[in-house]
C-alpha cells in the first residue's frame, strides 16, 4: 500500500544531564521553539551507526523520567483538529513542496542504501502520525505518454510538527529500489524504481509534488495514554513508529502525555541496516519503563530452530506476552513489505493453538476493537 519510505539531516533535542549516545556525532547550537531559546541543544548526524549490539534485547538502568526535557512544538493549533487531514491536494493539483534535505541513514554494510528524506510543505499539507503522502515523480509515464506519472504513497516519518518542530516538514524513510539482471549480475538502471530514485538523488532546494495526506489505519490512538502499542516493522517500515515514539518521547505535547508502554520489534538485515537506532536508544535510556526495542538480525543472529533470525521469530520469544497485552487491549501495528505478514500470522496462529485458542476468531475480534493495524506494499 504505501512504500515506506540535509545534505546532512540533523535530529535536535536538548540537553540532558546524563545524555550519551555512544559512536554519534553531536554539535552543540542554539535553537529557538515558541520565542525560547534552547541552548545549548544536540545535533545528531543520523548517519552514525553502532554497529555492536552484543545483547539485542536491551535493558536500562531507571532514571527519573521527569528529568527528562522535551522539545517544545509549534503550531499548536495543529492539536485542535478532531478529524485527521485527508486529501487536502489531489493528484490533479498536488502541492509542489520543496527538498530540505537527503541523507544516507545506513552503514556500508547496509545491503542497499536507505535514505532520510525532508521536506518542507509550508504547513500547507498538515498531516497527522501515521498518515501518507503521495509523490508524482517527474516526467511522464511510459505506459500513458503526455501523462504524469502515477502517485507512489509514502509513510511519513515524522510527527505533525517535522523534524524542525514548526509543522511546516515532513520526512521520509526511502529505500532505494534498484533491479540487477539476473543473469548478468549487473545493474539495469532502465528497470530502477523512479521515485525512489528521484527521491533519493535529490538535492536541498529541487522541488517535488506531493498528495494526500492520506490513511487512518495506522492513526495513532490518543484516547488511552496508558495504553500499550506494539509496533512491528521491516526495513523501512519502520516510518510510521518513528512518528509515534517521537510524539511519545521527544515532543513536548500539552494534549498528549504518554504513559504507557510502546514496544517495538525492527527487522533488518544486519547492524548497519538499523534504522534511527540511536534515537531509539535514546528512547530506551531515558524512558526505560515506558519503551521496549527488540531487534531481529537476519544475518547475523539465530532463530530457536537454528535458522535465520526474522521479526516473527523475535515476536515468538515473547508471544505470550503479546498475547496477555493483546488480551488487555494493547494495539498491534505490522508496517513493511508484505512478505512478513504470512509468516508473522503462521507464528501467531501456531502460539494461538499452543494456548487453546482460536487465532481467527481472536483475529476477528482485534479487529472488531480497532487493536490490529497492517500496512503492507
Amino acid at each position: 500500500m504505501a512504500q515506506l519510505a540535509a545534505s546532512q539531516v540533523a535530529v535536535t533535542v536538548p540537553v540532558g544531564s546524563d545524555l550519551s549516545t555512544r559512536r554519534s556525532v553531536f554539535k552543540t547550537h542554539s535553537i529557538s521553539f515558541h520565542d525560547k531559546l534552547w541552548a545549548p541543544s544536540l545535533s545528531l548526524d543520523l548517519k552514525t551507526k553502532n554497529a555492536r549490539l552484543r545483547n539485542r534485547h536491551i535493558i536500562c538502568q531507571s532514571v527519573q523520567q521527569a528529568s527528562v526535557p522535551k522539545v517544545n512544538v509549534s503550531p499548536l493549533y495543529l492539536e485542535d483538529a478532531k478529524e485527521p487531514p485527508l486529501n487536502i491536494h489531489k493528484p490533479k493539483e498536488p502541492y509542489t513542496a520543496t527538498i530540505v534535505s537527503v541523507e544516507r541513514i545506513v552503514g556500508p554494510k547496509a545491503p542497499g542504501e536507505t535514505c532520510h528524506i525532508v521536506i518542507d510543505h509550508g504547513g500547507n499539507v498538515p498531516y497527522w502520525e501515521g498518515q501518507s503522502y503521495g509523490i508524482i515523480p517527474p516526467g511522464e509515464n511510459p505506459k500513458k505518454p503526455g501523462s504524469p506519472h502515477n502517485v507512489r504513497l509514502y509513510s511519513i516519518a515524522s510527527t505533525r510538527y517535522g523534524d524542525t518542530f514548526d509543522g511546516k516538514t515532513a520526512s521520509f524513510c526511502v529505500r532505494r529500489a534498484v533491479y540487477y539482471d539476473p543473469e548478468t549480475g549487473k545493474e539495469d538502471p532502465s528497470k530502477n524504481g523512479v521515485c525512489s530514485n528521484f527521491l533519493c538523488n535529490s538535492k536541498p532546494g529541487d522541488k517535488v509534488r506531493v498528495t494526500g495526506p492520506s490513511g487512518k489505519i495506522m492513526l495513532l490512538p490518543e484516547d488511552n495514554p496508558n495504553a500499550t502499542h506494539i509496533m512491528i516493522a521491516t526495513g523501512t517500515g519502520i516510518a510510521p513508529y518513528r512518528g509515534y515514539l517521537r510524539r511519545m518521547f521527544m515532543e513536548s505535547v500539552p494534549t498528549f502525555k504518554f504513559n504507557g508502554l510502546a514496544w517495538l520489534f525492527l527487522g533488518v538485515a544486519n547492524s548497519d541496516s538499523l534504522l534511527y537506532d540511536d534515537e531509539f536508544k535514546k528512547y530506551l535510556k531515558d524512558y526505560p519503563d515506558n519503551f521496549r526495542y527488540d531487534l531481529a538480525l537476519s544475518r547475523e543472529q539465530k532463530s530457536k530452530s537454528g535458522g535465520k533470525m526474522y521479526v516473527q521469530d523475535k515476536i515468538e520469544e515473547y508471544s505470550d506476552e503479546i498475547f496477555k497485552l493483546l488480551d488487555t487491549g494493547a494495539h498491534i501495528y505490522f508496517c513493511g513489505l508484505k512478505g512478513m505478514m504470512p509468516g508473522i500470522q503462521e507464528t501467531l496462529k501456531r502460539v494461538a493453538d499452543q494456548r487453546g485458542e482460536n487465532w481467527e476468531e481472536k483475529l476477528s475480534q482485534l479487529k472488531k476493537n480497532k487493536q490490529w493495524h497492517v500496512e503492507v506494499y
